[in-house]
C-alpha cells in the first residue's frame, strides 16, 4: 500500500479546536499576518489562505465584524467582502490559472461551516482532472502546493 503523509496536518488532528475563531483578529495589528496566512487586509474584511484546503489556493474572505450570516452585514461590509473575493480570484487567475471555481458559503453547522458563528466565503480554484479516485478509495486529498509557497505566490 502507498503512503502519502501529510506531517503539516498533526497540529490540526491532535488539537482540541476549542480555540477562538480564526477570524477575529485585530483590523490594525499585522504583526502575525504571515504566521496567520492573511493576504490581503482592506477596510472591512481580510482574506487568508486555509490552512487544511480542499484544493491548492483555497482562500477564505471574511469581514473583521463577527456576524454568523451575510443579511447581518452592513451594505459597506458586503461591498468590501464582495470585492476582496473578486480581487482574491484575479490574484489566483493570475498565479494559478485554474479552469474553474467553487465560490460559495456554508451557513450554519448543518452546511458544513466550521466556524458557523463568523460568515466567510471559500475561494476553491479547480483544475480539470483534480478530482480522482484518491478521495473516493483512500480518503485521501492530494494537494500540490505547500500553504507557504501558495502564501508567497499570492502575497507577492
Amino acid at each position: 500500500m502507498d503512503r502519502i503523509w501529510a506531517p503539516w496536518r498533526k497540529c490540526y488532528v491532535t488539537s482540541d479546536k476549542k480555540g477562538g475563531c480564526i477570524f477575529c483578529l485585530e483590523r490594525k495589528s499585522k504583526l502575525e499576518d504571515k504566521k496567520r496566512y492573511i493576504l490581503k487586509r482592506s477596510g472591512r474584511s481580510f482574506s487568508m489562505l486555509n490552512k487544511y484546503p480542499y484544493n491548492t489556493a483555497h482562500v477564505m474572505v471574511a469581514p473583521y465584524r463577527h456576524v454568523k450570516s451575510l443579511e447581518l452585514l452592513k451594505r459597506t461590509e458586503l461591498m468590501d467582502l464582495m470585492e476582496l473575493v473578486n480581487y482574491t480570484k484575479k490574484k489566483i487567475d493570475k498565479r494559478f490559472k485554474p479552469d474553474g471555481y467553487n465560490i460559495g458559503l456554508n451557513i450554519g453547522k448543518i452546511a458544513g461551516a466550521g466556524f458557523p458563528s463568523h460568515v466567510h466565503v471559500h475561494i476553491v480554484p479547480r483544475w480539470a482532472g483534480d478530482t480522482n479516485f484518491m478521495p473516493i478509495l483512500s480518503d485521501t486529498k492530494v494537494v500540490s502546493h505547500s500553504l507557504e509557497e501558495v502564501y508567497n505566490l499570492l502575497k507577492g
